[in-house]
């Protein structure tokens, strides 16, 4: 196939009649390439719902074009269908009286797999996605994430191209949740295309190359993972708790810094600051900041998703670009 495994243009998507029509899309254009991640980020009402139910060709488009895999969800619905996987995940949609090899086989059985494929992709998924030794149990005894790895084995089953994925570790616990985006990350290697949408930006940090984000239906952002998250406004957030008074440091603070004070331990001080940039003279400044404290601790990291995504909600509700 030549040309993306996801192709969204100018597309539009309105509700209601009788002269009140509620604008859920509005001109949303963007690309996922064969093999490639993206999360669609949106706060809840942007549109993420309504456009994964498009390309998943549950809901009909008011204009623009939607494809997958070349293939137009409007005129070739079966074809779309036989090359992509949604997987909601959740307690619902699985047989709980059902181990799950048999669950596997079931849905197996409703994609149009045959006897000898079932047998093979099914022992296949559940080696991938770490159930083997629980495909033989019912499925009432899993755990939770044991259900969302068994949503995903089903998802991939009949070896789809795209798989929409909404949600995958929401509710997991992190050993279980990092199991889950393991599975997810390897199917790169497949060569099969994600479509996330997630408010676990953990998911997005862990997953994601590129970011796509909608915001009151229109299309806000389309950037790559490390350039949205820049948008945060800084790079990378210092915290210091010291014992005793702040002493006075606007002299030592790297060029561009922001610094936060706060109250620390026994009457001490937490000053924070963000970065805007990395470098030797910035580590440099940040030696001479903490040879002036009594430093209890200091914790370093890089600037969040969730702050990035905080930007860019601030920044469209004052109707500017951050």
């Amino acid at each position: 196939m030549a040309g993306p495994a996801i192709r969204v243009r100018g597309v539009g998507r309105s509700y209601g009649s009788g002269g009140k029509t509620v604008q859920a899309l509005t001109d949303v254009s963007f690309d996922v390439a064969a093999g490639e991640i993206v999360a669609l980020l949106g706060a809840n009402g942007a549109g993420k719902t309504t456009l994964v139910k498009i390309l998943s060709t549950l809901l009909l488009p008011t204009t623009g074009d939607v494809s997958v895999l070349g293939l137009d969800v409007v005129g070739r619905v079966k074809d779309v269908r036989r090359n992509l996987s949604v997987v909601f995940g959740g307690d619902r949609g699985l047989y709980t009286r059902l181990s799950g090899r048999e669950n596997l086989h079931f849905f197996g059985m409703l994609a149009g797999l045959t006897r000898a494929e079932l047998k093979e992709r099914a022992a296949d998924m559940l080696e991938r996605s770490g159930l083997s030794d629980a495909a033989d149990r019912r499925v009432e005894t899993y755990s939770r994430g044991m259900r969302q790895r068994l949503h995903i084995a089903i998802g991939l089953l009949p070896r789809p191209r795209v798989l929409l994925l909404d949600e995958p570790t929401i509710g997991l616990d992190p050993a279980e949740a990092e199991r889950l985006r393991a599975v997810v990350s390897a199917l790169r290697e497949d060569g099969v295309s994600v479509l996330l949408t997630s408010h676990y930006l953990l998911d997005v940090e862990r997953l994601a190359d590129r970011v796509v984000m909608l915001e009151s239906g229109r299309l806000s952002a389309d950037l790559p993972l490390d350039e949205f998250a820049r948008r945060a406004g800084y790079a990378a957030v210092v915290v210091v708790r010291t014992r005793g008074r702040l002493p006075a440091l606007d002299d030592v603070l790297p060029e561009g810094a922001t610094v936060e004070p706060g109250p620390g331990p026994a009457g001490g001080a937490t000053i924070t600051v963000r970065l805007q940039t990395w470098g030797g003279s910035v580590f440099a400044r940040l030696g001479a900041l903490l040879e002036r404290c009594d430093v209890v601790d200091v914790q370093v990291r890089p600037a969040r998703m969730e702050e990035a995504f905080a930007s860019f909600q601030g920044a469209a509700a004052k109707g500017s670009t951050p």
